[in-house]
Formats: C-alpha cells, structure tokens, sequence
C-alpha cells in the first residue's frame, strides 16, 4: 500500500506526463525503418508501422500532410520519416507524428514515378491503339505551356518561318510549382471544348525531374489519354521522358522539335505542287503521244483506208445468212407439216368411230351403260342400246349363241 505522503497519479495524469516529458524531449527528428503493416484509410489518414531488426515505431501521416506526398508507401520499402514523437493517450502508446516521409536509396520521385506508371499503364493509357494520327496540314493549332517561358519563344520562331498562315491559340499554364498539373489539364480540356483546333502542344523547357513533375501527374496524363484532339508532347531535353510522353500521341523531344512536326512548311508544299505538276505534265504528255502514236498505226490499217469493203463484205455475209436462214426454215416447216399428216392418218386408223363407220356397233347394257364385249355378259331378254357411227338404237336379247371354244 502506498504511504499517505506518497503521490498517487491516475492513468490520465501519468500518460499525460509521460507524453509531455517525450515530446519535450524529442523534437522534430528523422526517424528510418523499414514499412510494414501500411494502410491508407478512407479518410485520407495513413497508418504504418517502421521496424528494424530489434524494435517497431507506429507512425501516423495525417492527411493535410499526405496530400503532399509524391509516393505511396509499400510495405518492405525501408523509408525516413520526419515527425514528432507523441503519446496517443487512449491507448497509451508512443507514435510518430510524420510531416514528410522519403524512400531510402532511391528518390521520392522516382519511386512515384514508378507507381504511376505502373497504375496508368495497366488501364491501357500509353497502349500504342490508343495514339491518333496528327492531320498533315493543320489550320489551327492549341498551345498550352508557360506563355512567358523558352518553349512558346521556340515554337513561335519556328511557326514564323515554318509557315505564318497557321493561327496558334496560347493557352497560358504554370508548367512548374504547386498547382501547375491543375493549369496545365485545364489547357487541354479548354482546347478540347472547341470545334476548330487541329492539334494540340503541350510541354515545357527542360530541367530537373523536379522540374518536370507537373507532367508526371495523374490529372495531366489523364487529360492528354482523354483528349479527342492529337496531342503532341514537348517537354524537356531528348533525354527526359514523361508520363506525358508517353500518353501523347506523339512525342517530340523538345519543343523546337514540336513545332517542326506540327507546323508544315508552306514553301516545302509549294515545292511538293510544282513538282507534283511537272510529273503530272510530263505523264500527261507521254499518254499523249502514246494515244497518238497508236491512232496512227489503227488508221494506217486497211479496214481504215477502205471501210466501205469491210462495211459490204458484212453485208454479203448477212444477206447469205439469211438465205440460208429462209431456206432451212421452209425445209423444217415442210418436215413438220408432212410429220402432222401421217400423224393425223394413224390416228384417224385407230379412231373408234372410224371402225364404226365400217359397219360394226358398240353395244352397251341399257340399265348401266356399260360396254358389253362378250355374250357372257348378256341374258335372254336384257334390253340393249347398239350405238353407230351416226346414231344409236335400242334392241332386246331374245337368244345367246356362245362360240365353241377350239380345241
């Protein structure tokens, strides 16, 4: 039992105590480990643990403060972090208070370039279908970069010389610093809401990947991958590649060379013309005297000389057709009408009313009117018609006299 002139603490009092003496004691410091346990919260709030090979340190990013990192931690990544040590009361636990972490043997840059990358390129956004060509001779062209910067002096020298009838629209960006990515996506959209811009170039002189960065952000990549119009990216030197390179429809390593693949040379087409016209003259030129050349030979030929031969011989050709045509046609007709004749005897031959004609009847049971063709069928006192060949009349079996089969 403690003694009555013992001080007693609650568990607040002595985890406040503890805390004010820790955070007293440890001022704003760097603290290096290796991530485990990393979890962004929906809140924007991430938790992580650092640990080394003896002990483990809870670190807590709040959000204001995350929103300012260029990287997502990945568990096993051995990391800094510079914070305050504080004491979360409820729990009685010690922590870091992180205002900024870094990856440890590679940049923070870097490492955020990675991952992006890597996230936009499983969506498909530098996938090569993806690219639109760029118009042979565009008439209005969108600019979004730094108006006050080298890049537009670059373009707009080689615009001038290149071809002055091409009407260029500036879009003006911050392409460097905080908030840059948000002037530069905003460009593009703007150029996007228009009917009359042929292509549109984005970029920026070169300089450090810090630099560059505005054109490494998400809100950038996606903008350009959206855009319905071409996009040509032009940042930097031809070393420096962005993610905006590679979602482009086109990359040029540096704005000059930007402006030379979009800006087409009005004397180069002037040059293209004449040429295309003295071929055309010169093709021209040779059908002709092909054409006229193979006239001559045609109307050197004798069908040519004396047409009315040809034109006579024809008709001979004709007239002697036709004879011929006559005469096999009285023969065929001759043929058929001698074939009919014969036909028509047979058939008179094998008419019943011609045997009829001859003398004999067809006698016919008077009740059913069938055809009586054997005394077998008759009895004494059936009554019969006998039918003629111009006429009928009607009769009674009085008698049946059968014919003695021969033997």
């Amino acid at each position: 039992m403690p003694k009555s002139e013992d001080k007693v603490y609650s568990v607040t009092a002595i985890t406040r105590l503890i805390k004010y003496t820790l955070e007293e004691s440890f001022p704003s410091t760097w603290v290096e480990g290796e991530v485990s346990n990393y979890i962004h919260h929906t809140s924007g709030h991430r938790y992580l643990t650092l640990k080394d090979d003896n002990a483990s340190l809870k670190v807590t990013l709040w959000r204001s403060a995350g929103q300012y990192l260029k990287f997502e931690p990945e568990n096993g990544m051995k990391i800094r972090a510079f914070g305050d040590v504080s004491v979360y009361e409820k729990q009685g636990q010690y922590q870091l208070n992180a205002k900024r972490l870094v990856p440890v043997g590679v940049g923070e840059l870097e490492v955020a370039f990675r991952q992006l990358y890597e996230k936009l390129s499983g969506e498909g956004l530098f996938d090569d279908s993806r690219k639109k060509q760029l118009p042979p001779y565009p008439l209005k062209v969108g600019i979004v970069t730094s108006p006050t910067g080298a890049a537009i002096r670059d373009i707009m020298q080689i615009a001038a010389r290149r071809n002055n009838i091409i009407e260029i629209l500036i879009y003006p960006a911050q392409v460097q610093g905080k908030g840059a990515e948000i002037t530069i996506a905003a460009g593009i959209e703007y150029f996007n809401g228009r009917e009359d811009i042929d292509v549109i170039i984005t970029g920026r002189g070169g300089g450090s990947l810090e630099d560059l960065w505005s054109f490494n952000e998400e809100i950038v990549v996606r903008a350009i991958a959206a855009s319905r119009i071409p996009v040509v990216s032009a940042v930097g030197h031809e070393i420096d590649t962005t993610l905006s390179d590679l979602a482009a429809d086109l990359r040029a390593p540096t704005p000059s060379a930007a402006a030379e693949l979009v800006f087409w040379s009005k004397g180069e087409l002037g040059r293209n013309i004449r040429s295309y016209y003295r071929e055309m003259n010169r093709s021209l030129g040779m059908i002709f005297r092909e054409s006229r050349e193979t006239l001559e030979y045609l109307m050197g030929r004798p069908v040519y000389r004396r047409p009315e031969a040809l034109v006579s011989e024809k008709m001979q050709r004709f007239d002697a057709a036709v004879r011929l045509m006559e005469g096999a046609g009285k023969n065929i007709l001759e043929k058929a009408r001698n074939d009919l004749s014969l036909f028509l005897s047979r058939l008179e031959a094998l008419s019943p009313l011609a045997v009829l004609r001859r003398g004999y009847a067809v006698v016919r049971k008077k009740t059913d009117g069938i055809t009586i063709g054997s005394v077998k069928y008759l009895k004494t006192g059936d009554a019969v018609t006998l039918d003629f060949a111009d006429g009928s009349a009607g009769a009674e079996i009085n008698g049946i006299n059968p014919k003695e089969q021969e033997k």
